[in-house]
């Protein structure tokens, strides 16, 4: 477990811990030439130091101490604000205090990769990987050495392997050091500690007199220069004001016109190890710890080409090795069966199947439908692989298996497994799998393991789950799926309109050409497949192997193949996609999604959406050739900046394609959301309802819940519940 936990967190962050090592070397440099160039200490006190540079600047209004002993101060140059370093002999600017634009861009590039607080997220993702396999790698070390007294003793291999054991000793101890100091400094930029004493109340009356000598006010006569952390000046026109001193030891107020102490609040163990961490994290104060961490950095990308290498090999062995084909099931000893949609579970079938027949065993693949125990009579054990498809439906692939499952009693001797497949972040996750493990064990069914999950069709789920297989069966194995290669088009970029610049909320209607296949493509399937509004188109991002889906707001019949796009904050697919021009192409593929359309026939339908949740209902709406009833109910933020399809909405309307179409903008002097404008129309949807009426709801799922809430109230009075709609197929949601 230690080991594929090291080894797939590294591949799945070597791009992103490299980076991010890298521009942290680079910033490990500034500290050390900020050592040889600042001015020298002196052992004076905060007073000496505050009349001084009073006497350089009279203008001053703050004196802050750096980590590292850098003084800057702060004043006015005229009338325009002014700062630089700070000589303590003098009292006098001996440099400028602005930090270099390189420097600024470093700083702002490791902490966040120029991608604000979505960024530093990321980066805090990467510290805790990186944290993880530090602590990993030290225990596959001391395995590898023969124990932990062998630690420190000559590595033993040869390559790639050997460099990697020898480079990961080390740097080990920095990259500890470097992801757990990240890792504090991200949950004290977000809130997430402890809070630390802060200031004390301002106090409440004053001497109101000014002009107190600084070297007679005794706390700043007492408190050396290595204590402080700033010293703010009172304005020199306001007698209420007060000096500030901020130090190691705590946090005061001091007035101005006799220096007496007003109020005081000791610094929290908080504050104290905050300040440390910042110390020893970026070297201020600290310059040669800085350096020794930015070399630890400097071995990551050797850590991640080495890592990559040696996995790459045993990857290639293991390909080369365990390929096998599937025996029929009169003669499997083992039946793997599959429920899948669209086809990547059964990828991870085919892993399966490698495996345990290069353990010696005969496996059966083939889909849920065909269970029937009758016809596997050299049988031993049952393996189900079961996604689930929308809210807790079953797949294409197991359509009818549960009601068939239902009725086959439990077989002693049969032991079976149940792996389930699905996305943590729907409501339903893995409900099919979950339905399936619940009636095994109803019906007494023996399992061959605990009834388990893959999320977002995790490897390192999979290879979990196949150690507790391996255990089951007294095998030793280890489950590496790779995915299969996606047979993906390139689509090129006819138009683009875009919407919400304005507000920083970009979204743009992306309007692409199909690509173009010869007839016999199309005859043999080899084509882009067919699709309507409302299936989903997957992208894949350049620089990941993972698709992100799309709702088409278009079908074949269109001619061209439409979506809508709000570009998210360190989003790499939405980010790439909003940056394509006319004559762009993006790489993608189209999986269906029957369950969310209009079902065939006359009755009405409800359209309701926000945001890009109108692109699959404009293509309901655009396809909407027989004028059936279709009403829409749509949200936004403004009409000015996000009126999405309005030019088609109002055209459909005028021509029948649209029967209405009730709008709410929440950002606008009445705001308003679309579950506002169901209950204000309540009379009708109920009528509508009550006449057969089929529910779509399209966008985010927060957005999706407040619509159920709505629906759920205006339905009440006639004895109707969302559940009975779902039941019914009238009610079906593609949220995100």
């Amino acid at each position: 477990m230690i080991r594929s936990l090291h080894r797939w967190f590294g591949l799945i962050a070597a791009v992103l811990l490299t980076t991010v090592a890298l521009s942290g070397m680079a910033l490990s440099v500034f500290p050390v030439s900020e050592a040889f160039t600042r001015p020298a200490a002196q052992a004076i006190s905060v007073a000496e130091l505050a009349a001084r540079v009073q006497v350089a600047e009279p203008s001053v209004e703050q004196i802050r101490r750096a980590p590292s002993g850098r003084l800057t101060a702060y004043y006015f140059e005229g009338d325009q604000p002014a700062s630089a370093v700070i000589d303590p002999t003098t009292g006098k600017p001996a440099g400028s205090a602005d930090t270099s634009a390189l420097q600024r861009w470093l700083t702002n590039f490791h902490r966040s990769l120029l991608l604000d607080d979505t960024g530093r997220l990321v980066t805090a993702a990467g510290a805790a990987i990186m944290l993880l396999m530090t602590v990993s790698g030290l225990f596959l070390l001391a395995r590898r050495a023969g124990g932990w007294r062998a630690l420190l003793k000559p590595m033993r291999g040869q390559g790639d392997g050997r460099l990697h054991a020898v480079m990961s000793r080390l740097a080990l101890p920095g990259l500890l050091l470097s992801s757990l100091t990240a890792l504090w400094m991200t949950a004290a930029t977000f809130g997430l500690l402890p809070d630390g004493a802060g200031a004390p109340p301002f106090p409440a009356e004053v001497s109101g007199q000014t002009g107190v000598a600084l070297a007679a006010i005794p706390l700043l006569q007492e408190t050396p220069i290595e204590e402080l952390r700033s010293l703010s000046f009172p304005a020199k026109t306001d007698a209420t004001d007060v000096f500030t001193l901020k130090t190691a030891a705590g946090e005061g107020y001091i007035d101005q016109g006799n220096g007496r102490l007003l109020a005081w609040t000791d610094a929290g163990w908080t504050d104290r190890v905050s300040h440390l961490v910042m110390m020893l994290h970026t070297g201020q104060g600290l310059a040669w710890l800085g350096l020794l961490l930015g070399l630890s950095a400097l071995s990551v990308p050797v850590l991640g080409w080495t890592g990559v290498s040696v996995w790459l090999a045993a990857w290639l062995a293991r390909r080369r090795d365990g390929k096998a084909a599937s025996v029929p099931a009169a003669d499997a000893d083992t039946i793997v069966l599959v429920g899948s949609e669209g086809g990547t579970t059964r990828g991870f079938a085919a892993t399966l199947q490698s495996v345990l027949s290069a353990q010696g065993l005969g496996v059966h693949v083939g889909p849920m439908t065909g269970f029937d125990p009758n016809r596997w009579p050299k049988a031993r054990r049952i393996i189900l692989l079961a996604a689930t498809y929308g809210d807790g439906a079953a797949p294409a692939s197991a359509s009818g298996f549960l009601a068939e499952f239902m009725h086959c009693p439990a077989k002693p001797g049969l032991p079976l497994a149940v792996l389930g497949f699905g996305d943590r972040s729907f409501p339903a996750f893995c409900g099919f799998a979950a339905e399936i493990a619940r009636i095994a064990d109803q019906k007494g069914w023996k399992l061959l393991t605990p009834f388990d999950t893959v999320d977002r069709r995790s490897p390192q789920d999979f290879a979990r789950w196949g150690r507790s297989l391996a255990q089951a069966l007294s095998l030793d194995f280890e489950l590496n799926h790779q995915p299969a290669a996606l047979k993906t088009w390139a689509m090129s970029l006819v138009s683009r309109r875009d919407y919400g610049a304005d507000v920083q909320a970009m979204t743009a209607i992306l309007r692409f050409a199909l690509p173009k296949t010869s007839l016999w493509h199309r005859l043999t399937g080899q084509g882009l497949p067919r699709f309507e509004a409302g299936d989903l188109i997957g992208v894949v991002p350049q620089g990941s192997d993972l698709p992100r889906f799309y709702s088409l707001a278009s079908g074949t019949r269109d001619g061209f193949l439409e979506i809508c796009v709000r570009k998210q904050a360190g989003g790499l697919c939405s980010g790439q996609l909003a940056a394509l021009e006319p004559g762009d192409t993006m790489t993608a593929f189209v999986r269906p999604n029957p369950a969310f359309r209009p079902v065939r026939g006359r009755r009405p339908v409800i359209l309701i959406g926000a945001g890009t949740g109108i692109g699959p209902l404009a293509g309901f709406a655009r396809a909407n050739r027989s004028r059936r009833p279709m009403h829409l109910y749509f949200g936004t933020r403004h009409p000015a900046s996000d009126a999405l399809y309005a030019e088609e909405l109002s055209a459909w309307k005028d021509d029948g394609h649209l029967t209405s179409v009730s709008t709410a903008y929440s950002r606008t002097a009445t705001p308003a959301y679309v579950q506002d404008i169901l209950r204000q129309d309540a009379a009708r949807l109920g009528k509508l309802i009550a006449a057969g009426g089929q529910v779509l709801v399209c966008g985010g799922r927060e957005m999706a819940a407040g619509v159920a809430t709505a629906l759920a109230d205006i339905l009440a009075p006639q004895g109707v519940t969302l559940a009975t709609l779902k039941a019914e197929g009238r009610y079906a949601e593609d949220v995100y």
